[in-house]
């Protein structure tokens, strides 16, 4: 990239830093120090900021950089991330937004704790929690990473380190100072530039091929280098029945995986009602259903526009096939309108990545202080301090992130998410749907469900050929496969709700009937609700 690419970009990079740190540094001096404003923002937003927020926060790197990238490499089957992304936001309306606020305080744990012994619940929750934050946070790490080094025009591992580890000391800086509500101002500022910035290249692929998607379609196909086979099912998972398998894996992580997402069931205790909480949710659908079905004619217009081959060469995983798209639409390398519209882009996706570490670390520490601190305490310790372990727990949380970011910088953002997503509904979703609706549920079979989710889920991921034995793997020198799937989920998730039905008739424990009816009045209808 040219000189005034760079110096564009890294302006704008720094005018949205510069802001969303002026943000933090405000909402930081008018804080009250209280555990609901920093982990909840004082539970007042409304509906529609909420909305934008959640959208924020759930439209990642994967969604941004990702997808476009999977579905400008192989067609159709890229389109499973964008089906799996949106259609799981039903789950979420249907199942947990209002259940789970009227539930809860500020974590997934409040929920299931309600009517278990509180301890063995949090410790388990707590981890599973944390653990899915941080695979979500590499992912996030990783495309910044490659982001920055399109921008510099450097391949080399040291400028993907420095990228990586300053979006860490950001993200760290974020929680840390301003917690949930300067969190969510940021993420909201965030919506508006993300949507805004796809409005308009969406427009601009559109005008070049005069609103005509079929011959969109046709050129993208004929550039693929695969014919009418990048229009159809199967360039990527229709090879072997291990392909197809994986297909179906994934489809599963992705519609389950985010009804068990920390830093999406966060977002909905910082509304004051359940009503609130639901009407975010079908603001947040709108806003995240737009998004996607511009980002498929994105896809197919990065393969028809710019092409797979030049995709590849700039980033092997697809991750920069937006802000070439860009580039390319503005009039190529060198023009004014190029530079313009990359250095646009690529402050957008930069804000992208901020936002969302941000919620994602403020999701996890509140896991740590809120539940596995807080379980381990004595009973006598105040709130302050627990907002205090959450602010240290956020450094060390963003640490573990930088050194994971760094490992699997040369995998796909999208694919990485969908690890974390496979992780989510197998430890998370079991344990959440088994106390809001299984009257029988005890201690022992919601411990079980987590780990029954969670250990099987990362043995799975550790055995497959995402870690070894293949060449695009963390390890590709070392041969520890023994799981055939990239992803987990068919086989973690179901044995995550095995486990809870498992350990609940095992268990001598008789399940206490007046707190499942208070659970589930305070569930459908938020009375008792904080």
């Amino acid at each position: 990239m040219t000189g005034e690419h760079q110096t564009l970009a890294l302006l704008l990079f720094s005018g949205f830093v510069a802001v969303t740190l002026a943000i933090t540094t405000w909402v930081s001096r008018r804080r009250h120090g209280s555990a609901e404003e920093f982990y909840a923002g004082g539970r007042l937003f409304s509906p529609m900021e909420n909305g934008f927020a959640v959208s924020g926060d759930y439209v990642s790197a994967a969604s941004f950089l990702g997808v476009t990238g999977l579905i400008a490499l192989y067609g159709y089957d890229g389109l499973l991330y964008v089906v799996g992304f949106f259609v799981a936001w039903l789950v979420v309306l249907f199942l947990v937004a209002e259940l789970v606020r009227n539930c809860g305080r500020f974590t997934l744990a409040d929920v299931v704790a309600a009517r278990m012994s509180e301890r063995p619940v949090r410790i388990a929750a707590g981890t599973a929690s944390v653990t899915v934050s941080v695979m979500y946070l590499v992912a996030q790490m990783v495309g910044a990473g490659s982001l920055v080094a399109l921008l510099l025009g450097r391949t080399s591992g040291t400028a993907q380190a420095w990228t990586v580890i300053a979006v860490g000391a950001l993200m760290v800086t974020y929680v840390s100072l301003g917690g949930m509500r300067a969190t969510t101002w940021i993420q909201i500022v965030k919506a508006v530039l993300l949507l805004s910035g796809t409005v308009a290249l969406t427009v601009l692929v559109l005008v070049r091929f005069h609103g005509d998607l079929d011959r969109l379609l046709v050129t993208a196909a004929e550039r693929s280098g695969h014919g009418d086979a990048f229009l159809a099912p199967g360039l990527k998972y229709g090879g072997s029945w291990t392909a197809r398998l994986d297909f179906i894996s994934l489809g599963l992580a992705l519609v389950l995986g985010t009804a068990g997402l920390p830093h999406i069931l966060s977002r909905f205790y910082t509304v004051p009602t359940a009503r609130a909480a639901r009407r975010s949710a079908v603001w947040s659908i709108g806003l995240i259903g737009g998004f996607y079905l511009m980002a498929i004619v994105l896809g197919f217009g990065a393969a028809a526009v710019v092409g797979p081959e030049a995709l590849r060469r700039s980033n092997e995983a697809g991750n920069t096939a937006m802000p070439l798209l860009a580039l390319d639409l503005g009039g190529g390398v060198g023009s004014t309108g190029g530079t313009v519209l990359f250095a646009v882009v690529a402050a957008v996706a930069f804000a992208t990545i901020l936002a969302v570490v941000a919620g994602i670390t403020l999701a996890s520490s509140a896991s740590v202080a809120h539940d596995l601190y807080a379980s381990l305490r004595r009973p006598h310790t105040k709130a302050r301090g627990e907002v205090a372990v959450a602010r240290a727990a956020a450094v060390g949380i963003g640490v573990v992130a930088i050194a994971l970011g760094l490992l699997a910088r040369d995998l796909n953002v999208a694919f990485l998410v969908g690890l974390a997503f496979a992780v989510a509904a197998s430890a998370n979703l079991p344990v959440l749907v088994y106390s809001l609706f299984w009257r029988a549920f005890t201690t022992r079979g919601a411990v079980w469900a987590v780990y029954g989710g969670l250990v099987p889920a990362l043995v799975l991921v550790v055995l497959s050929p995402v870690v070894s034995g293949s060449p695009g793997s963390l390890f590709p020198d070392i041969d520890l496969q023994y799981f055939p799937l990239q992803n987990p989920g068919i086989v973690s998730i179901p044995l995550g709700f095995l486990a809870g039905w498992l350990g609940t008739v095992t268990s001598d424990e008789v399940a206490d009937e007046a707190k499942y009816a208070e659970t589930e009045v305070r569930s459908l209808t938020g009375a008792g609700a904080v």
